[in-house]
């Protein structure tokens, strides 16, 4: 799986896209461990700009998250399934003046999302405004004004905490003292739901204009109120899927890549990054193969990258005993099903809450438990997308948080059927009553399985909890402090978890490898 790789062949851009000097990177290696969003997004750039870049993935296809699997004629999304702000996407073509439509394409899912409650309630959220506030107003007509006023704190927020800082890396507590004066004025302090209750007084509402940061791994009660910035990344971008499924997304990355000269390395886990003194040397694999970088870049699980990659290294084991003492964010349960028939009222996205909000959400972060209730992320692509089942068929994913296996200790091979009965059942009490006679096949993906075919400490699904006290400096910084060409990309570091996210986590830690790269090769 490689190309050309001659400097003839490469553009001659930086990270931004402006021109450079190609001689500053004349020779130089780069290595990216996991070829997830994060990973692969910083191997584009890395590639764009001239520096010949392996991508090294431990499973048998690209995507860390984002996997799929085929079966009965179903294609089923392992990973993320919402896209927003899809310019950040289309910024690693632009870099070297593709367009992503030549490897992708994104198709509108309209609405974003529609919310359903145990009495029946249904709520479509889009970003068609007239409709948005007849929404609304069938909730609580006094909370119109209120949303009005809320979506303008959205968009500060955004302008604060994604413009200006969601591709800036914090490698100091200096640059976290800056930023903090503009996120003070935004009460970053307090929780997206809390914020969010000071606007509208529908309870409804206010789990509607919340649950956002579950898709990234955060409590609605506890994570900063600078996520409510989903609402304006939304409202603006949309919400997209990729024809094919997300995983056709990750696909039209590595096409991209290896067009570039880029060279994937797949199947074929890394088990060590060997130093010398404060410098990443070699990374060396389960197969044998040992190569010689410049600079080496982590996609992969941030607690497995320095305690398992970088583990017979001081700076590796002192800093995985301090990623052990933080919090990580909850696991998944994920149920995958394929049924007979055809579902057009069934929209692509559906959240189908259970009888209770704050409670569930503390027996899943706090206690640890597995609850009798739940709510229920229900994805039917087929409804957008046909191609993801046989004619006349449907695909879908039903998923539900649970806690950590940190906190929650069963036996999902015993708890795992059960569960996913249970879960099946409500879909069919609320959607699909003769869901079980339909089912063509299904299969489930639990803690467990993330712990093993993604080393994710503690089967935890997003990696560090993003609460204020594990963000920007305080989370796992985009370049090492000790190993001086040692990097980190993806959920992890800063910004955090989801595709804009890690995107964005890879903006930030290639401005940086560029700039380390040039400063040696001047040198």
């Amino acid at each position: 799986m490689t190309t050309d790789t001659s400097p003839s062949f490469l553009p001659k851009v930086d990270v931004a896209g402006n021109p450079v000097e190609t001689h500053l990177y004349d020779g130089k290696t780069a290595c990216v461990i996991g070829s997830g969003f994060g990973g692969m997004a910083l191997a584009i750039r890395l590639q764009s700009a001239g520096i010949a870049t392996t991508v090294i993935e431990a499973r048998d296809k690209p995507g860390g998250r984002a996997y799929f699997w085929e079966k009965d004629g179903f294609t089923f999304d392992g990973g993320p399934t919402v896209v927003t702000d899809p310019d950040c996407l289309k910024e690693l073509w632009r870099l070297s003046g593709h367009d992503m439509g030549e490897d992708v394409e994104l198709m509108k899912v309209m609405p974003f999302y529609r919310l359903n409650w145990p009495d029946g309630t249904n709520f479509d959220y889009s970003n068609d405004e007239d409709q948005l506030f007849s929404e609304i107003a069938k909730l609580n007509p006094e909370d119109v004004a209120g949303y009005q006023q809320f979506l303008d704190y959205s968009a500060g927020v955004y302008e604060e905490g994604y413009v200006k800082l969601g591709h800036v890396p914090f490698l100091d507590f200096k640059s976290m003292i800056k930023a903090a004066p503009a996120l003070a004025k935004k009460q970053a302090w307090r929780s997206v739901y809390s914020m969010v209750s000071s606007f509208v007084k529908s309870e409804k509402l206010r789990e509607a204009l919340s649950f956002h940061t579950l898709l990234v791994g955060g409590n609605p009660m506890k994570t900063s109120a600078i996520y409510a910035l989903i609402h304006k990344l939304e409202k603006d971008g949309g919400v997209w899927w990729t024809r094919g499924g997300t995983n056709r997304l990750i696909a039209g990355m590595v096409r991209h890549f290896e067009r570039l000269g880029g060279t994937m390395r797949v199947g074929d886990p890394v088990v060590e990054v060997h130093t010398i003194g404060n410098r990443a040397t070699d990374v060396e694999t389960q197969s044998g193969w040992k190569q010689r970088f410049d600079a080496v870049a982590s996609n992969a699980d941030i607690m497995h990258s320095y305690r398992d990659l970088l583990g017979k290294t001081k700076r590796g084991q002192s800093y995985s005993h301090s990623l052990a003492k933080k919090s990580f964010s909850p696991s998944l349960f994920v149920v995958h099903f394929g049924l007979e028939g055809t579902w057009p009222g069934i929209p692509h996205h559906m959240i189908l809450f259970g009888p209770r909000y704050k409670g569930l959400l503390e027996d899943i972060y706090e206690h640890g438990v597995l609850p009798q209730d739940f709510s229920i992320y229900l994805h039917h692509p087929t409804v957008t997308d046909p191609s993801m089942a046989p004619k006349g068929k449907s695909t879908f994913y039903a998923l539900v948080p649970v806690a950590h296996m940190g906190k929650l200790a069963v036996d999902w091979e015993q708890i795992g059927p059960m569960l996913e009965k249970r879960i099946l059942d409500e879909v069919g009490r609320r959607l699909i009553p003769d869901i079980h006679d339909r089912i063509v096949t299904k299969f489930h993906y639990a803690p467990k399985d993330f712990s093993l075919d993604l080393n994710a400490h503690l089967g935890s699904a997003f990696s560090l909890e993003p609460v204020l006290t594990q963000s920007a400096w305080f989370r796992g910084h985009n370049r090492d402090d000790v190993i001086d060409n040692f990097y980190l990309v993806g959920a992890g570091t800063h910004p955090g978890a989801g595709i804009p996210g890690v995107v964005g986590s890879a903006k930030a830690t290639a401005g940086l490898m560029l700039k380390d790269l040039a400063v040696k090769a001047a040198g």
